[in-house]
């Protein structure tokens, strides 16, 4: 890889944050978005990533505070909130190039296609991450657990040429900084799989502010934990996502895997009295199901509630 690319980062949160860090150790040209207390750490010490899959890593990226003042960029990846993604494309807006190529790392089903409506030009590679790493009081980063994986690939039956190029140059970034990425032929379902998982993880233990050890001692939370889990799964069906019940089979099972205390970042968010993304895991489901006439009782109940202990979420 060139290492004189020109890469940016927007949003240094746990997925933002461990990004950067592992780019700097190979990207000359990498510039992170930061504002206030957080640009002020990075600029004296550095971004510290404290990783347990890729090792403790200090980088000294350069960072201004508004994406407007990048300047032109190969890449930029968006790792902000969903909440934040409007303003983020805004900022871009003068920045993107017809050849820039853009990979929101986010949450939800809709990033992608949101950036592409923002923004209007660029190369938009969609994308999903499997992670655990969160930001600490003192803007370092760390992540927990021996597996990163990323998966990326364009929502189009039929991808240009660029298209092609894009998503290899992107593939060829992220596995010289040694972070196991994959490129797949069909993103759209590996993103609704993702969701799909989130749906019950985030959402079960957001709504009873329960770790899932708490949850799996609980007959009647396990139960709705297996049919969060069955209602997205029956709106994707509807949606035409072409799912088999065997990798639905498989979330489920990951559900007695998990670390007892496990929790997750929509739980920490609203506990915190962050704004949430409790319309991305929760509502987009529940008003999909009302379009397509799902039954999703369940889901219904938790978004209600969890929408009303944080009314930015909606």
């Amino acid at each position: 890889m060139n290492n004189h690319i020109k890469i940016a980062v927007v949003g240094l949160g746990g997925v933002g944050g461990y990004i950067a860090g592992v780019l700097g150790k190979i990207c000359d040209n990498l510039t992170v978005v930061a504002r206030g207390k957080r640009m002020q750490a990075i600029k004296k010490n550095g971004l510290v990533l404290d990783s347990q899959y890729s090792g403790n890593i200090v980088t000294h990226p350069s960072v201004v505070e508004n994406a407007r003042e990048l300047g032109e960029q190969d890449i930029i990846f968006i790792c902000v909130k969903n909440y934040s993604l409007d303003a983020a494309c805004e900022e871009l807006q003068d920045v993107v190039k017809k050849d820039t190529i853009i990979v929101p790392v986010m949450n939800g089903i809709e990033p992608g296609d949101k950036v592409r409506k923002l923004l209007g030009k660029g190369i938009v590679v969609d994308s999903l991450i499997y992670i655990v790493s969160y930001a600490k009081a003192d803007y370092s980063i760390t992540q927990e657990g021996d597996f990163v994986k990323i998966n990326i690939g364009i929502k189009s039956n039929q991808i240009s040429t660029k298209e092609k190029e894009a998503i290899k140059k992107v593939y060829e970034v992220l596995n010289n900084a040694k972070i196991n990425c994959n490129a797949s032929e069909n993103i759209e379902k590996e993103i609704w799989l993702k969701y799909i998982l989130n749906c019950a993880f985030n959402v079960e233990t957001a709504y009873y502010n329960n770790t899932i050890g708490e949850l799996r001692k609980d007959k009647e939370k396990e139960r709705e934990y297996i049919s969060l889990i069955t209602e997205a799964y029956k709106v994707a069906l509807k949606k035409g996502i072409s799912i088999r019940q065997q990798e639905i089979d498989e979330i489920i099972s990951k559900f007695y895997g998990y670390r007892e205390d496990a929790t997750s970042s929509l739980q920490r968010d609203i506990r915190e009295g962050k704004m949430s993304e409790a319309d991305v895991f929760s509502g987009y489901i529940v008003r999909e199901a009302e379009k397509l006439g799902v039954s999703v009782p369940v889901s219904k109940k938790m978004y209600e509630k969890l929408a009303g202990r944080n009314s930015n979420s909606i």
